[in-house]
């Protein structure tokens, strides 16, 4: 193992070797880029740099947990839409189901009072046909009655006309006009 640290570290400090001359001296490449660096590292610990970066952090991180405190508050206020939605949904798709059901029983019960309407209507028809029927009846039956009536009377007539003379026609009158007579008194 000890085989392939070696090699390692002689790449790794190769370059700290190519310095010449002393440590401390400004023609010394690796001492002038330690002076940049704590110089460097001297200006942002003045003007309070690390600070300053903590605080955007701070501030960042203040911002994200807003941001998904927001988004979280939305989401459960979109969920109870949500919600809120669906019940509506459910209400009215009962409500749309209990309306056809009502429109199909009124549909019934109007078609119910139809048929009924036209049976009475029917039997009303039937009724009325039935009076005509039997005022047709009872017109033929007192016109024949009537036409036997005239028909006896004139055959009643002739018969009486050829039986009777002159004597009993006269006979008639006088007891029709003593019977009249009795019926005035």
């Amino acid at each position: 193992m000890m085989r392939f640290l070696t090699p390692l570290f002689i790449v790794a400090a190769s370059p700290a070797f190519a310095a010449s001359g002393p440590f401390i001296s400004l023609k010394n490449t690796d001492f002038v880029v330690l002076i940049a660096f704590l110089i460097f590292v001297g200006i942002l610990l003045y003007f309070k740099v690390p600070s300053k970066v903590g605080e955007m952090l701070d501030a960042r991180s203040a911002s994200i947990k807003a941001d998904l405190d927001e988004a979280r508050s939305l989401r459960e206020e979109a969920q109870s839409l949500l919600a809120s939605y669906e019940r509506k949904q459910k209400e009215v798709q009962e409500q749309a189901d209990r309306i056809v059901a009502n429109a199909k029983e009124e549909a019934q019960n109007a078609a119910a009072a139809a048929k009924e309407e036209i049976k009475a209507s029917v039997a009303r028809r039937l009724a009325g046909a039935e009076e005509q029927i039997a005022s047709a009846q009872a017109a033929a039956v007192k016109e024949v009655k009537d036409q036997a009536v005239l028909v006896a009377v004139s055959a009643a007539k002739d018969v009486m006309a050829k039986q009777m003379d002159a004597k009993a026609a006269a006979a008639l009158i006088d007891d029709a006009i003593t019977t009249v007579g009795e019926q005035l008194h």
